[in-house]
């Protein structure tokens, strides 16, 4: 063995990263600290409007309304069975003491309206069940079923799309495949919720030992809390595309990463803008049903109250969860092929 070929394998290994790195310098135009100029970091994105992209997602998924419908049947089935309906006692305990709490503030029409709503909100926000609340079997089972809804939901929506016949029993098959991808991505997007936690958990011990008193220190810790925010929307914008990516075959973590930052690249604003309109578009159906269901649920408890142990709102939310989580996916997908087709072009 040549004396040199120790020397020759280390430079091959430097001009290869040297390479890699010039590639991505080539790909992002911005550098740190230097003003990047506006010619360099517009990137142009034509697609439909908001209301135009909701439209056709919500168009897309009622074309194959059966095998979706059907999908989200089998998977609140699973979630029952593996991870149980939430409890009508919780719900039962979460009314009594919001009308202990509020004493004649609720009366009236307009006052069980806002009773609803306000139930509506601790409901959206884990009023039922939160990861406190969970064993940790039952932690797992979450995360393997959503990312499993995830993962059947792109193969159905890239069966839909390419215009083929859609048989469920094949989705559930076959579209488990990159699950382990998946995961690590799924594992990324949490550590990049990790400075986002921090600067929370920051915020709530200061205001518990008094040091927020001063209008300045909230505005520095807020000031914090929204650059760490910032951060976090910044990384996971491209996430989001990676865990579509990911799923294309013989396509790497890692790999998938690399090909959504430079999708994203330039335009982060603008896509995070469309998911952040497809969470408001979740939430404002879910109020919607949700808020008549529970105005429904508490009506037909008190005419009848031998049905008092019926958990309507309970399965009510677990339904809106899983087709909330389709309908996301939907648009998730179908946005980025909006921007390959714009890119395309």
């Amino acid at each position: 063995m040549p004396k040199n070929s120790k020397s020759t394998v280390f430079g091959r290994k430097i001009n290869h990263f040297r390479k890699r790195v010039d590639a991505y310098l080539e790909r992002r135009s911005h550098r740190s600290f230097r003003l990047t100029r506006r010619r360099d970091y517009i990137r142009p994105l034509q697609i439909t409007g908001y209301v135009s992209l909701t439209a056709e997602v919500s168009r897309v998924l009622w074309r194959a309304k059966r095998v979706f419908f059907g999908l989200a049947a089998i998977y609140c089935l699973l979630s029952i069975v593996l991870i149980g309906l939430g409890s009508q006692t919780s719900y039962d305990t979460l009314v009594t003491t919001l009308r202990d709490t509020s004493g004649d503030a609720f009366d009236g029409v307009w006052g069980s309206v806002s009773q609803a709503g306000l139930l509506f909100a601790s409901l959206a926000t884990g009023g039922l069940s939160s990861f406190e609340t969970l064993a940790v079997e039952q932690i797992i089972y979450t995360v393997i079923l959503l990312l499993f809804i995830w993962l059947t939901s792109l193969w159905l929506l890239r069966q839909a799309l390419a215009d083929k016949r859609l048989v469920l029993r094949e989705a559930l098959y076959n579209a488990g495949g990159p699950i382990l991808p998946t995961f690590l991505l799924a594992f990324v997007f949490a550590l990049q919720l990790i400075p986002l936690a921090l600067a929370f958990i920051a915020y709530g011990a200061a205001s518990a030992s008094g040091l927020l008193e001063g209008g300045v220190e909230a505005m520095l810790f807020w000031g914090a809390i929204i650059l760490t925010g910032s951060l976090t929307l910044y990384w996971g914008v491209s996430t989001f595309f990676a865990m579509v990516v990911v799923t294309l075959p013989g396509t790497y973590p890692m790999h998938a990463l690399r090909v959504a930052g430079d999708m994203v690249a330039g335009r982060r604003v603008k896509i995070f803008m469309r998911l952040l309109w497809a969470m408001f578009v979740v939430g404002i159906v879910w109020a919607l049903i949700l808020i008549p269901t529970i105005l429904f649920d508490g009506w037909l408890k008190s005419v009848w109250p031998a049905v008092s142990w019926l958990p309507i709102v309970p399965f009510a939310l677990l339904l809106l969860t899983v087709a909330g989580m389709i309908w996301t996916t939907a648009y998730v997908y179908i946005l980025y092929r909006k921007v390959i087709d714009s890119d395309a072009a």
